[in-house]
């Protein structure tokens, strides 16, 4: 098991994010989160990623604990230095693409596995330029990201994720910022990583996507997973009333 997130709680001020939410994730599996705005979705991916610090609950990687509830009932984390080896294990594809504007598009592949994890240059050249041919972009690797599209500057973002070889991908609506056509390329890239068995949680609010790629689907509400299964369980045949709401008013 890749990850295992166990009794998480959230609160921002006096609002109650995440209540008591429990997930796995095992290797070479694909988990879509989906549900309505505000329902808790993006502040679990971030508590995941150690963005955001829980309050409460327990957050491991591959058997590592990386957070516990403590003495005191409040999480308590691993040192800077253990918590930067266990960072290691993932990679975050954001909305926004979040490129260094004053980086080439290989150089913002590269400068991570170069200067983070201490890789040989030539090594991580190669495999950034592997990477922008599966991205079909091998001859924008000379380019900076504002004379990129959305879509191509979300394809650098996900190359540049995979250049540091996680273990588990999250994509934090990796499409919400691009138009229609633009979300078929990323899409598709997803789909293709997919195939190859990468582990990956999406938050997506493109429900045929979630449902033909999926492993397994979440759906969130008010801070809680109200329903989770099979793509064709959730989509199909959904158990809760909400869930049905919550379809009905997405395909309506």
């Amino acid at each position: 098991m890749i990850l295992e997130m166990s009794g998480i709680q959230k609160s921002f001020g006096g609002l109650e994010v995440l209540k008591d939410i429990t997930l796995h994730v095992d290797s070479g599996e694909v988990v879509s989160v989906i549900g309505p705005s505000g329902s808790g979705k993006s502040t679990l991916l971030r508590c995941a990623t150690f963005l955001e610090t829980i309050d409460a609950g327990e957050i491991r990687y591959m058997g590592q604990t990386a957070a516990t509830t403590g003495n005191e009932g409040k999480a308590v984390y691993l040192n800077h230095s253990e918590l930067n080896k266990v960072k290691r294990y993932f990679g975050l594809v954001f909305q926004q693409f979040n490129l260094f504007p004053h980086y080439s598009v290989l150089k913002n592949i590269m400068d991570a596995p170069v200067s983070v994890q201490k890789r040989p240059k030539e090594e991580v050249h190669k495999e950034a330029m592997e990477l922008l041919r599966k991205m079909n972009l091998e001859n924008r690797a000379d380019a900076y990201p504002c004379q990129l599209s959305g879509g191509q500057q979300q394809r650098v973002a996900i190359a540049r994720a995979l250049a540091l070889k996680p273990s588990i991908l999250f994509f934090d609506e990796p499409t919400s910022a691009l138009d229609p056509e633009l979300t078929g390329e990323v899409l598709k890239v997803i789909r293709q990583l997919a195939e190859e068995k990468m582990t990956m949680v999406v938050v997506t609010h493109e429900m045929p996507f979630a449902r033909a790629v999926s492993n397994r689907v979440i759906f969130m509400d008010k801070g809680v997973i109200v329903e989770q299964g099979h793509p064709e369980e959730v989509f199909g045949n959904p158990r809760e009333e909400r869930t049905v709401q919550f379809l009905r008013n997405y395909q309506g």
